[in-house]
């Protein structure tokens, strides 16, 4: 068996994913120990089968080994509350250290807290050692530079704070907080508002001690971020500091986002080949002080572990660095090298170290997409046509790269450009041969004797902008970005199985044109490619002949969004959410340098995650940024078919940037005063209801107050029928009940009672009064509000009139995301936090 090392971390690798999958399995830990030395033995005995037999062994002891360390993964708080969530909104009183680096971003400085102690009411746990996320709110610009000068290792007592438990994902498909920072080790946050509720006190460093050597590095890592903004260009040290050091703080986020539609982000991840540029200048140097060669070995290893703590320690390096000192240590020995065994030994210590680096997308790339070219690049080079080897490997390490990578990509982004192959064919040689390489040698320089870094740093930021200009440019052509829904785990391995199965194919065709022209066998080509073409078309549309509509309402916090696809597969988004904010004059040192926006952050990442090629409607109820704001990133990123609007204007910044985004993108704008109805299937139908915002009003006006100048509209769609409200207030509600009574259409009661009913204004008390509910009796209503609103939503009154009327009743702030599919047999609901009682 050939290469036996690397199948057996394969099978460890299965084993601590099927833990992870199944946990309900639980392994002992003898079991997991005897499992363990089993295979050892099994494997040392040379029996027939013997590593088949290790192998399953050890996916067995890997599981068990993955089990019991994600079981000691817990809380110490478990024991004060029968449910976690009973202690989530208490007040907390904290002392421990500070355990990370302190991130100072606008109005918040945030640092990981290992807590020594907790005060909950009277309630003192002490001592204990448990991590927690600390979320400081800064009311005052001074507060910066205080937060700013908290390091690693300070001591940290809090004399007031909230403790908060992480949220889960509150939409289908979304990300999970708690989840991502339980693989962190992290189960609870505090947030405090305010420095007079924080000291922070110099702690004692101990000489040489893990958390000494860890702010040595902090310091050190800060003042290179901080050296590099006077070697290169403002414009580029950003993208300097991520490339070199892999400091991303100061990257631009619009420059990252080009990046990534062309699909080389992986170029800003400190990996293999900053490690490798960065041995090859230290053996160049070392080689011109004449150093021997053993020597020069010795001290690579003996650079590479501080190099992966400088450069921040992802996955993506610290792989790259085991892979380095191992060869470098078996360069040394004059042991035979094995570069896929190397890596594969890598992959398994860093498991062992931390199990929860499976679910790290950097880890899985690089690891991966290195198997692959170690596996990979010889033999699709010998398939290729080109006569120039270096030609021949270029094309195969793109190829291979590019195949291995996709079906990744498309589970974590949702996306892929088809510029992607020809991005990374131009731009990967620049990076690695010139950019790189002149970047660094630019900051040896300016480190060295500073006043000759700055020209190093002009020239290399010169190259940088022109690179950047051209990927701009590149990104910024329409029509080859593809959404791609998530893939299921069971169409990756077909995905696989394809490639694979197209490549013997392929190889069998050469290797019989080596030995005999006349045979040429062409069907298992054309059969391999004819599956593959299938496999992608069923990946891209996997709803094609789903012939089930539904609406979604989805948990986009204190704001309104709702998703409905029809039986035809036709997509209309009702709002997008938005995120407040409340910034006077002179307070613009708080803005952040990523501030969460909820379209770019919750809807967009929704929409890609379902498959959302094109929504053919996109309805603005009205222009409130709760509703309106997300939409901005939905019109950047996702293609529309036509937009509805009230037919007013709200002379707000951000509601004038979404129409030039729509008007620039060429998206026909329809006023809801000019529509009575929109056919979107022969399933589907939506009606716009008369009164205000629906009177006949060609003229565009301005309006400042929008709430009742909300679009409301019944949807009908395979027999059943949806009431969207918007925002509307009793005035409105008036007015369109009024214009029912003498609409040919309504006035004899028509479309009522609702199945489903949106409460206007998340459940304020302004709207939804006992004359709305007897007109349309609504079976269900949903309230769209946010968790711990400061606004008191949704009002007791509401809710009570709403039970009072017979209606079953979901909240987002309770339920999460809703989703609503109209089944023959009645509507099937189902929400993403509690169990609600389906059809």
């Amino acid at each position: 068996m050939n290469r036996p090392l690397t199948w057996f971390v394969v099978s460890w690798i299965a084993g601590s994913a099927a833990s992870f999958q199944w946990p309900q399995l639980h392994v002992p830990v003898w079991l997991t120990v005897i499992a363990g030395i089993s295979a050892l033995f099994v494997w040392l005995l040379r029996l027939p089968g013997g590593w088949l037999g290790a192998a399953l062994l050890l996916l067995f002891a890997s599981c068990g080994y993955t089990d019991w360390r994600d079981s000691r993964n817990v809380t110490g708080l478990s024991s004060l509350a029968e449910h976690m969530d009973e202690l989530s909104g208490s007040e907390v009183k904290a002392e421990g250290r500070i355990a990370s680096a302190v991130d100072v971003d606008g109005d918040r400085a945030v640092f990981v807290l290992q807590a020594a102690s907790l005060t909950l009411g009277e309630t003192r746990i002490a001592p204990m050692e448990e991590r927690m996320r600390v979320s400081v709110r800064l009311l005052e610009k001074e507060d910066q530079q205080l937060a700013k000068q908290w390091e690693r290792g300070d001591h940290v007592e809090l004399d007031g704070g909230v403790l908060l438990r992480p949220e889960p994902s509150r939409n289908f498909g979304g990300f999970d907080y708690r989840r991502y920072l339980r693989h962190q080790h992290i189960h609870w946050l505090i947030s405090s508002k305010g420095m007079e509720q924080v000291n922070v006190t110099k702690g004692e460093q101990l000489q040489l001690a893990p958390s000494t050597l860890l702010l040595w590095n902090d310091r050190l890592r800060a003042g290179l971020a901080e050296r590099m903004d006077t070697i290169f260009p403002s414009d580029q040290s950003g993208l300097m500091k991520s490339m070199l050091i892999g400091w991303q703080e100061d990257m631009n986020p619009e420059q990252y986002s080009q990046f990534s539609k062309l699909g080389l982000t992986h170029i800003l991840a400190i990996s293999g080949m900053n490690v490798a540029i960065f041995l090859g200048l230290v053996f160049g140097l070392l080689k011109l002080l004449r150093v021997t060669k053993e020597t020069s070995l010795w001290v690579g290893i003996a650079l590479m572990p501080g190099y992966i703590v400088l450069t921040g320690a992802s996955p993506s390096i610290v792989r790259a660095g085991l892979v380095a000192m191992l060869a470098l240590y078996a360069a040394r020995r004059g042991w035979l090298k094995d570069g896929l065994n190397l890596t594969a030994l890598a992959a398994w210590a860093m498991l062992a170290w931390e199990p929860y680096y499976l679910f790290d997308v950097g880890f899985q790339l690089s690891f991966l997409i290195t198997a692959a070219l170690l596996i990979g690049v010889s033999r699709v080079s010998r398939l290729l046509p080109f006569r120039h080897e270096r030609v021949k490997q270029a094309a195969a390490i793109t190829i291979v790269s590019q195949i291995v990578s996709f079906p990744v990509t498309v589970t974590y982004f949702n996306g892929f450009s088809m510029l992607s192959w020809l991005a990374n064919t131009m731009f990967v040689p620049i990076f690695s041969l010139l950019l790189f390489p002149s970047a660094l040698i630019a900051l040896f320089v300016g480190l060295l004797v500073p006043p000759a870094g700055q020209p190093f740093g002009s020239l290399s930021g010169l190259l940088s902008r022109a690179t950047v200009w051209a990927i701009e440019k590149m990104a910024d052509i329409d029509g080859f970005q593809l959404i791609w829904p998530t893939p299921s785990p069971v169409w990756t391995v077909l995905y696989f199985a394809g490639f694979v199965m197209l490549y013997r194919a392929l190889a069998a065709r050469v290797d019989a044109q080596a030995v005999d022209a006349e045979r040429r066998p062409i069907w298992p080509i054309s059969a391999a490619t004819a599956g593959l073409v299938l496999l992608l078309y069923y990946g891209y549309t996997p709803d094609r002949f789903n012939r089930t509509g539904w609406v979604e309402f989805l948990d986009v916090g204190q704001g309104d969004s709702a998703l409905i696809r029809t039986p035809a597969g036709k997509y209309m988004l009702v709002d997008g959410g938005g995120t407040l904010t409340f910034r006077k004059p002179g307070e613009e040192w708080k803005e952040r340098r990523k501030p969460f926006e909820v379209g770019r952050s919750v809807v967009v990442p929704l929409l890609k995650h379902r498959g959302v090629h094109k929504l053919d409607y996109v309805i603005s109820t009205h222009e409130d940024i709760d509703h309106l704001g997300g939409l901005q990133a939905v019109a950047e990123e996702i293609p529309i078919g036509k937009f509805v609007f009230n037919g007013t204007l709200k002379s707000e910044a951000k509601v004038e940037q979404l129409f030039r985004t729509l008007l620039d993108k060429k998206v026909p704008l329809i006023s809801s005063t000019t529509l009575r109805s929109i056919e979107l299937d022969r399933h589907s139908k939506l009606s716009i209801l008369p009164g205000r915002a629906g009177e006949p009003d060609p003229a565009l006006r301005l309006a400042a107050k929008q709430n009742n100048e909300s679009i409301v509209f019944l949807l009908q769609m395979s027999g059943y029928r949806w009431l969207f409200t918007g925002d509307m207030e009793k005035s409105q509600e008036v007015s369109v009940l009024s214009a029912l009574r003498s609409h040919p259409d309504y006035s004899r009661g028509e479309g009522a009672p609702v199945d489903v009913m949106k409460v206007a204004h998340h459940g304020s008390k302004t709207s939804t009064t006992d004359m709305w509910l007897q007109r349309w009796q609504p079976k269900l209503a949903v309230i769209s509000v946010g968790a711990r609103n400061s606004y008191g939503h949704p009002s007791p009154d509401v809710v009570e009139r709403l039970e009072a009327g017979g209606a079953d009743l979901l909240r987002t702030d309770l339920n999460g995301a809703v989703r609503m599919a109209a089944k023959p047999n009645g509507l099937r609901i189902e929400t993403k936090l509690s169990a609600f009682g389906s059809e």
